[in-house]
């Protein structure tokens, strides 16, 4: 039993980036749709993910997600990664979901073959090791919510505009979706929501339980991200093995029944004890100071 469990934990090995082909960057003056930024001075710790494909609105293109893929696969093992951040570089949208107009040039075959390989980008966003955070400042449609769904936690423009509307376009959610919602908000709610297409704002999101926050738009459409830097500059104190122990637990005693989700707790429990961030936690605690953890 502890030997299936053990192996229950442990994580994909990082995605190797296909090359890709006859695509070109809709990136603006040549930039790349996926950049990575790791934030300096009391924001050290936290990266941001910024989506920059402004012609296409996000869509998920093929070059797209071969970046995503490359850059999730090199930040995995990024020890100083302690929380990773979705954000957008294109005032008023997150990301409209599929690239409809590059899929309505592939075959059934490469239809199937790049679902497959979104369906897989999310899961790599879902397993990544440390804490993720979406901030959605604007659409975030069919493949843009799921990718939102994919990340731990979700922080939303009170106006922004969200939903897995791909029934309404023939399609069905593809890339977690059918899978990710129930969990997130049930069955039932889940069913209503995809069968009917409809679309959500960030502020019925919130009453819902989709988004963990939902504020009001600033005059820059940035104010998603700034409610999800301070929820990020909350996370970063915290002891970063723990953190991660603890994402591990929550994941992974969700899909099992409550006996071996206990079990998978007391695996990943003990894991943590040999650090030293548990005892300068304790000795913090006993100084009455703040304590300082360094990951080890």
């Amino acid at each position: 039993m502890l030997r299936a469990l053990t192996s229950v934990l442990r994580l994909p090995r990082p995605w190797k980036p296909l090359r890709t082909r006859g695509c070109a960057s809709d990136g603006a003056a040549g930039d790349r749709e996926i950049q990575v930024r790791s934030l300096t001075g009391p924001e050290q710790g936290i990266t941001e993910i910024l989506m920059n494909r402004p012609r296409a609105r996000n869509a998920l293109g093929n070059v797209f997600v071969s970046e995503l893929l490359e850059a999730l696969a090199q930040l995995r093992e990024d020890r100083q990664v302690r929380v990773l951040l979705f954000r957008s570089g294109v005032k008023g949208v997150f990301c409209a979901g599929a690239d409809l107009k590059e899929r309505e040039q592939m075959s059934e075959a490469e239809v199937e073959f790049f679902v497959q390989r979104l369906r897989g980008m999310m899961n790599e966003i879902a397993a990544f090791p440390a804490p993720t955070i979406a901030a959605m400042d604007g659409f975030a449609l069919g493949g843009g919510l799921e990718l939102a769904l994919a990340c731990d936690l979700r922080v939303a423009a009170s106006s922004a505009i969200m939903g897995l509307i791909e029934t309404t376009r023939g399609l069905l959610p593809g890339a977690g979706g059918t899978q990710r919602l129930p969990r997130c908000l049930g069955v039932a709610l889940a069913k209503e929501l995809i069968f009917t297409g409809r679309r959500l704002s960030g502020a019925q999101a919130q009453v819902l339980g989709l988004v963990n926050h939902a504020v009001a738009q600033n005059e820059e459409g940035n104010a998603a991200y700034h409610r999800a830097l301070a929820l990020a500059q909350e996370i970063l104190p915290q002891a970063p093995i723990a953190v991660r122990l603890g994402k591990v637990a929550i994941d992974r005693g969700m899909e099992v029944d409550i006996a071996s989700g206990m079990a998978i707790e007391g695996i990943c429990y003990a894991q943590n004890i040999p650090t030293r961030d548990r005892l300068e936690g304790m000795a913090a605690f006993r100084e009455k100071r703040p304590p300082k953890f360094v990951g080890k």
